[in-house]
């Protein structure tokens, strides 16, 4: 009886080794989808379209770009979850929909640990941008001026792309520590917020940032007010770094990456096939150069359990934030 047990054990071994290796040959017989979680014009979406071409040829496939915003970039997440384990429906992720989502908003059912990260592709630095006539043109006039509106009864305002998002975390983590109530308005997307702030109609955003809102910058539509890295950024050299001041915000620095995800399930060889053809995407001059003219830092080359394991040490980070700051699902 054993020994009719250990036949089919192999038998059934050798019949998932031959179906993987068919699998990987033949994927992708057609089209990928690249899910951004955020609508089209924002930094995300930018991001994508840098990466889609050069992704689709190390493929053989046309990679197509989806935008579908709403609920923290949750709902574009759970469309991926909803779809078959194929590999045909990649997900461009960051810590706003795979680990604060999930936290923040009652209405999300998955988890980070649903989704496999297959390599990361770039980190951003962040930056408080500002609407143009914000009378603070650094983090400790921010301070000055944030104070004085909450002895007037008033609120800075803040913008995010959703309830739980890593934006609006920073928003909150930055009223604590400046000690006075700040008031959030969630959006759908960046591009949503950066509308609000040429219109005057939101104070400040803590957010990712590119050429395109360096830009406006210059034209001085909206306002840098300082960047969250540790130093002074390229994109933006003018600008002093949160470290540079000398009061309450001389310690709040943050960073965000972009990753590319698929479900947990999703079998070896298919995601091996993605791997190896992000790692060309990395090596493509045309896709690192049009990343740092957004003012990304490109990720590093990662082997498939590198990117796994800063996924799940990501994880474990952001949920110590939200937890510190008492984060409730709504």
């Amino acid at each position: 009886m054993n020994i009719f047990r250990n036949i089919s054990k192999t038998l059934l071994v050798s019949v998932a080794l031959a179906s993987g290796a068919v699998l990987a040959q033949s994927f992708p017989a057609k089209p990928v989808t690249l899910m951004v979680p955020y609508p089209a014009g924002g930094l995300s979406d930018v991001i994508a379209r840098k990466v889609n071409v050069s992704l689709g040829k190390a493929l053989g496939q046309p990679v197509l770009v989806e935008n579908l915003g709403g609920a923290s970039g949750s709902i574009a997440a759970q469309k991926v979850l909803s779809a078959p384990s194929d590999g045909y429906n990649l997900f461009q992720g960051s810590p706003n929909e795979l680990i604060f989502a999930p936290l923040a908003i009652s209405a999300v059912k998955y988890k980070s640990e649903d989704f496999r990260q297959i390599h990361r592709i770039a980190m951003s630095p962040m930056a408080i941008l500002a609407r143009a006539d914000l009378p603070a043109s650094n983090a400790d006039e921010l301070v000055a001026y944030a104070t004085k509106a909450a002895k007037e009864g008033k609120s800075v305002t803040y913008g995010s792309v959703g309830v739980g998002s890593f934006y609006h975390l920073l928003g909150e983590e930055m009223s604590k520590k400046v000690g006075v109530p700040m008031l959030h308005v969630p959006y759908k997307g960046i591009a949503d917020v950066v509308k609000d702030l040429l219109g005057g109609q939101v104070d400040i955003f803590i957010t990712p940032y590119g050429t395109p809102q360096a830009e406006l910058a210059k034209q001085g539509k909206i306002k840098f007010v300082a960047v969250l890295s540790p130093q002074r950024q390229p994109l933006m050299p003018q600008i002093a770094s949160t470290t540079e001041s000398k009061g309450l915000l001389k310690t709040f620095t943050a960073e965000i990456g972009t990753g590319y995800f698929v479900k947990r399930d999703t079998p070896e060889p298919v995601v091996s096939v993605l791997h190896k053809a992000l790692q060309a995407v990395l090596g493509d001059p045309e896709v690192k150069a049009g990343l740092v003219a957004l003012g990304q830092d490109t990720a590093p080359l990662q082997t498939l359990e590198v990117a796994n394991k800063a996924f799940v040490q990501e994880t474990a980070t952001y949920r110590a934030i939200a937890n510190s700051i008492n984060l409730q699902p709504q």
